[in-house]
């Protein structure tokens, strides 16, 4: 951690409060696998989108088939480093908000309390008829019960809760109403082709105009509905700062940029700008007591 350069605790503590904007980068520590290479570019197939989610039952039973496989990986993911580290900068006073484009709710488990999820949540489901919302994992029984063989398959882990899961006849494959009304029910998540919540967009740009600066944390702001956010900051004449191993859409907005992993950089600036207790400070004063004398 000793490589964590200097400008990066230094342009925290000039710009206190903060806007912390993360993405996939944050939680591949977790073993959630991401969308985009260091180039920006797709590593795979882009997600389905909401006109084919909606408009074909095919391409639902294809997803929710593999979501069934995916979401054993997505379930029990854990909080990791990156996470750890922003719920101490948050309880430091350095965090006025966190806007995650990531929709694994791994920040509010590792403790962050000023949490916008602009995606929503995987871990939910809402019924697009009458909005009757239920917990993923409660599906995922629903879903075991219709398709008890499905389980057996072994596909790999896709990003938000997907596998790789092709070359068989999804025709079979059940998936359930709402329990409510017997409506299509959708993960509580933005998909491709669908606007995020007016709410959602206005409560992060109202943030961006208190915040002091942005920091953008594993993500390269390919999708526009995180980019926006560096922009507007630029616009107002706040600075924007980043972690991230590759390139970034707002490479060229950039008043700082750290080319490390999330989880080491933030957890290094975690560690410097840690309050020392008066306890730590005196021990400290009379090991150089004794040193000197």
């Amino acid at each position: 951690m000793d490589d964590l350069p200097a400008a990066l605790p230094a342009f925290v503590q000039r710009h206190p409060r903060l806007l912390v904007l993360t993405g996939a980068g944050c939680s591949t520590e977790s073993g959630i696998p991401d969308y985009r290479d260091a180039n920006g570019d797709w590593k795979r197939p882009p997600p389905v989108t909401y006109q084919a989610f909606v408009g074909n039952e095919a391409t639902r039973q294809r997803y929710w088939a593999r979501s069934l496989i995916g979401w054993q990986v997505m379930g029990a993911a854990r909080p990791g480093p990156a996470h750890h580290a922003l719920a101490r900068l948050e309880a430091h006073g350095y965090v006025h908000l966190l806007l995650t484009q990531n929709v694994d709710g791994l920040h509010d488990a590792a403790g962050s309390r000023r949490v916008l999820d602009l995606h929503g949540r995987i871990d939910r489901v809402c019924c697009l008829a009458c909005r009757h919302g239920l917990a993923r994992a409660a599906l995922q029984a629903e879903l075991l019960t219709r398709n008890p063989t499905w389980a057996r398959h072994d596909a790999r882990s896709a990003p938000d809760g997907d596998a790789d899961l092709d070359g068989l006849d999804f025709s079979g494959f059940q998936v359930p109403g709402c329990p409510q009304c017997g409506g299509m029910l959708k993960p509580d998540v933005v998909f491709f082709g669908e606007s995020v919540p007016r709410r959602r967009v206005e409560q992060a740009l109202d943030a961006v105009q208190q915040a002091d600066a942005l920091l953008v944390v594993g993500s390269s702001l390919m999708v526009f509905s995180g980019y926006r956010f560096a922009r507007a900051a630029a616009e107002a004449g706040k600075p924007v700062a980043a972690i991230n191993l590759g390139r970034t859409r707002a490479d060229e907005l950039l008043a700082l940029k750290v080319r490390q992993p999330a989880g080491m950089a933030l957890m290094a600036l975690a560690q410097a700008l840690a309050p020392q207790s008066t306890t730590d400070a005196g021990a400290a004063d009379r090991h150089v007591d004794r040193v000197v004398g």
